[in-house]
């Protein structure tokens, strides 16, 4: 059998200072009542940076001059104008790809071939898109003439943090408003690279503001009564918080939270394409995916070939350096999220599911988990109810259609699910019944900038990309 030979992305394409400012107003400035933290590789433990925590004082000043530049530059400036701006940044996303993706990796652990080949091209293609729009907004469907909402206070999660940061910035400035973004405390380094791109891109002062910090900073940036609307991504129970704050208030909300998706895989279903599928929704990103596919609903005639084929390529999976192109999973996040992994797979196996993962050496520095399976999975299961949010797959099975919605749909989340199966029909009669927002049919994890993506129940509500995107950054 072939061995894969190390094939490591060189670090030296990326420049790490040792310490990072808030960026306000166009320009890095030092915290004036706030401390400091570190951030680290998840990968080795090794401190990349030390970063800048901003208290209130920051987060107001930040506040302030978003508003200065919306009332002043970025509201007033034609669509035409903005357009310009953001075509501008998408193309410098682009030149500096490599770099943009080695630091995401590096930052995050997630693998350099889906930092590279997912997140930073799907970044660039998000802000190419809303460039699009930043003229055309009369012909969005709002109305002849909607107007932005003001300040944006916009708090993102550390799982896909520049995606996640463009979901947020290309649409709230494609419609005219002005930016606060705060990124997840264990991944702020790509933010921080993007706010020297908008200094090279030339964007006014004041238009874009990155606050980095803890929950503390959210909090202060989410209650701050300068703020006109408000955008996170990230656990439900900070979302069901944030909702509560922002309650009786003029801000306007879209929350993007947690999941427990249904991978639902019939007998007609192609089993070798199921299985990419199944590890692609379980896997990728180490399973630090909201809409991951983590809950196997696999029909009973078809779960013994299904289980031998997914155990086969499980075994095929490469675990460790996230800066090797061949690595298929990298590094958990941290290790609170290391810990919260363990405590649910140790639950699984106390409560009487049977766990399986194929032989891998994990790294003895670092936080790692090697990918894992449980079988003799019921609904009562704490694996099968509680987001998980690592590569851990609990399997189920059911015999009839009627079956598989009823167990896809036995969830407090509503984010998405998958199909597999050979008929069209089937695939209409399903997406039509499952409570989830987005339905993928015969693939998984598939993102484009056009599409809507959100949930339902406790996924949170309002939609991010595509052209309903912009209805959240309009006052409509």
């Amino acid at each position: 059998m072939f061995e894969y030979a190390p094939a490591p992305e060189s670090r030296s394409v990326v420049d790490i200072k040792p310490s990072y400012g808030l960026f306000v107003d166009g320009k890095f400035v030092d915290p004036v009542d706030g401390g400091s933290f570190k951030s680290i590789n998840p990968a080795s433990e090794e401190v990349l940076a030390e970063i800048a925590e901003a208290g209130n004082e920051d987060v107001d000043r930040a506040v302030r001059a978003a508003r200065k530049a919306y009332q002043k530059v970025w509201g007033p400036m034609p669509g035409r104008d903005r357009a310009k701006y953001l075509f501008r940044i998408a193309r410098i996303i682009q030149e500096r790809s490599r770099e943009l993706a080695v630091l995401e990796s590096l930052d995050n652990g997630k693998p350099i071939k889906e930092s590279r080949d997912v997140d930073v091209p799907l970044v660039a293609a998000h802000f190419f898109y809303y460039a699009g729009w930043a003229d055309k907004l009369p012909h969005a469907g709002f109305g002849p003439n909607p107007q932005p909402l003001g300040v944006a206070a916009q708090v993102i999660p550390w799982n896909f943090p520049l995606l996640m940061l463009a979901w947020k910035i290309a649409p709230a400035l494609a419609a005219g408003n002005t930016v606060v973004l705060k990124p997840a405390e264990t991944t702020p380094l790509t933010a921080l690279l993007f706010a020297e791109i908008c200094q090279q891109a030339d964007l006014p002062a004041g238009v874009v503001n990155i606050v980095t910090g803890a929950g503390e900073t959210g909090r202060a940036l989410v209650e701050h009564p300068g703020v006109d609307k408000v955008a996170f991504t990230g656990s439900t129970d900070v979302g069901k918080a944030i909702a509560r704050a922002v309650a009786g208030t003029r801000k306007k909300l879209t929350l993007e939270l947690g999941g427990k998706a249904a991978n639902i895989v019939f007998d007609d279903a192609p089993v070798d394409q199921a299985v990419e599928g199944i590890v692609n929704g379980i896997f990728f990103n180490q399973g630090h995916v909201c809409c991951a596919g983590s809950r196997l609903l696999v029909q009973e005639s078809v779960a013994d070939r299904v289980l031998e084929s997914l155990k086969r390529r499980m075994a095929q999976l490469r675990v460790g350096d996230p800066l090797d192109k061949n690595t298929d999973i990298g590094a958990i996040n941290s290790a609170a999220q290391l810990a919260r992994i363990r405590e649910l797979t140790e639950a699984g196996a106390a409560e009487g599911a049977e766990r399986w993962s194929p032989p891998c050496d994990l790294p003895e520095r670092g936080f790692w988990f090697a990918p894992t399976i449980f079988t003799g999975v019921t609904q009562a299961h704490r694996i099968a109810r509680e987001e998980i949010f690592g590569p851990v797959l609990s399997v189920l099975t059911f015999r009839t259609p009627a079956e598989a919605v009823e167990k896809a749909n036995n969830t407090p989340y509503g984010l998405s699910a998958g199909i597999w199966t050979d008929k069209g029909s089937r695939i209409l009669w399903m997406a039509d019944r499952l409570r989830a927002g987005v339905v993928w049919a015969n693939t998984f994890n598939k993102f484009d900038p056009t599409s809507p993506f959100g949930g339902y129940k406790e996924s949170g509500y309002g939609r991010e990309g595509g052209r309903h995107g912009l209805e959240a950054y309009l006052n409509v």
